[in-house]
């Protein structure tokens, strides 16, 4: 339990939060240009008021995860990063059917597989520490 914040998983956990709040203040700021990073540019940049759906989401899934973290809820985090996984692949192949060039949708999927080691990492950390 002391090598709480010594552990890959927690600085997996810690950087996927933070990424999330990152995004959020992107997407609030330039909500066109963060569509267009994303890989799926507004046709008209007056349309932005679903990127700003997107910012209240990874708002909330970042501080979640971050709380989860801060509270040591080590098997909600390893539920949290598996379900999570599922949001990136979903992405990667949004952002393909829509032609994003390829660096983009495979960023969507290096994001997948780092949640995935994570929820990995996580469910043998819940087990080890008898949370599982």
């Amino acid at each position: 339990m002391e090598r709480h914040w010594t552990r890959l998983s927690t600085w997996l956990v810690a950087f996927m939060g933070a990424y999330m709040l990152v995004n959020t203040v992107r997407a609030t700021l330039d909500p066109v240009g963060f569509a267009a990073a994303m890989g799926l540019p507004l046709t008209d940049p007056a349309n932005h008021a679903f990127v700003q759906v997107y910012a209240l989401r990874a708002a909330f899934l970042g501080f979640c995860a971050l709380g989860l973290l801060v509270f040591r809820e080590i098997r909600a985090l390893f539920v949290f990063a598996l379900v999570a996984t599922l949001m990136p692949i979903g992405d990667a192949i949004l952002t393909a059917s829509a032609s994003a060039p390829p660096l983009t949708v495979s960023r969507h999927a290096a994001t997948a597989i780092v949640l995935a080691v994570t929820a990995y990492l996580l469910f043998n950390r819940a087990f080890r520490e008898g949370k599982a």
